[in-house]
């Protein structure tokens, strides 16, 4: 764009658009609940990564002349022992810390298990509807008539307890949620005209399929893996207070909650403590997908 200024002196004006990253974070940051539940994740992510240095005692280790001990801000309670110590005299604080690091590992590791060979299938089923496509959906609607949890529960029953078997557990039953969205997505871009230029340039399959519209697809399945890396924590509580998860002594939410189920009327701290812990982990990583979604669709970007 030119401008003409008095004197017949004529300036070329560079229009200044932002940088995608720069839009991106403006979109997100103007989301307030999206940002401070930003903070707080960063914050569950540094006490995983720096567990070893942030908590004050052994999670592993029992006192057992202080046990059920509560919160040093109630009656009896002890400096020492901040949120308080279980049934058998470990800090409970220790604990909450060093079960973050599992519990986000296993949401982590389940939505890359799940996302990557659902990514796969999904552009697998969108380029060839007619041969591997149906096979692909018909597996899916199968494994989506049976709730995730409940599939889970089946895939422990079979491989048994243990860390890496939930979370394969858990990356099964989101498997599908992938692989549809993928296919949705792929299905909407295929027929465009750089699609059709790629093809037409030469462009084989694969680089079709991974490298032009695998990239226009990312930001639903974004959303989707934030989204699912919460649901991931809540099944891994879940499956640790039914004891198919993690086991004991491993520190993990929801296997806190359930050695604490019998003491929720006398120390009520002890259940009170990785609940709250789960849930704003949960409530802030949904909020956090809740700002990814509007800052990454165009559709729902919010209004400056």
């Amino acid at each position: 764009m030119t401008t003409s200024l008095p004197g017949s002196t004529t300036v070329e004006v560079v229009p200044n658009f932002p940088s995608p990253l720069k839009e991106f974070w403006q979109s997100f940051s103007a989301n307030k609940g999206a940002l401070v539940a930003l903070l707080i994740f960063v914050f569950l992510l540094l006490c995983a990564l720096f567990a070893g240095w942030i908590a004050p005692h052994d999670p592993v280790e029992q006192y057992r002349d202080h046990m059920l001990t509560p919160p040093s801000w109630m009656e009896g309670g002890l400096s020492q022992f901040v949120l308080g110590t279980d049934e058998l005299g470990r800090d409970i604080l220790s604990r909450l810390i060093y079960g973050a690091r599992v519990s986000l590992l296993i949401g982590f590791m389940s939505v890359l298990l799940s996302m990557i060979p659902g990514i796969v299938l999904g552009l697998l089923a969108a380029f060839y509807p007619n041969r591997l496509g149906s096979a692909i959906m018909r597996l899916t609607d199968i494994m989506l008539a049976l709730p995730s949890l409940l599939l889970a529960i089946c895939i422990i029953t079979i491989l048994g307890p243990g860390l890496i078997n939930t979370m394969l557990a858990i990356a099964i039953g989101t498997l599908p949620s992938y692989v549809r969205l993928t296919r949705a997505a792929a299905l909407a871009e295929i027929n465009k005209e750089y699609v059709t230029a790629s093809r037409v340039a030469g462009a084989g399959t694969l680089r079709l399929m991974f490298l032009t519209v695998l990239p226009n697809c990312m930001a639903p399945l974004i959303v989707n893996a934030t989204l699912g890396f919460s649901s991931a924590i809540l099944e891994a509580a879940a499956l640790g207070f039914l004891g198919l998860g993690v086991q004991p002594p491993t520190p993990e939410w929801g296997t806190m909650l359930s050695s604490a189920r019998d003491y929720i009327e006398r120390a009520p701290w002890v259940v009170t403590m990785p609940g709250l812990t789960v849930l704003v982990s949960v409530l802030s990583i949904n909020l956090m997908g809740d700002g990814l979604r509007d800052a990454l669709d165009p559709k729902l970007k919010r209004a400056a």
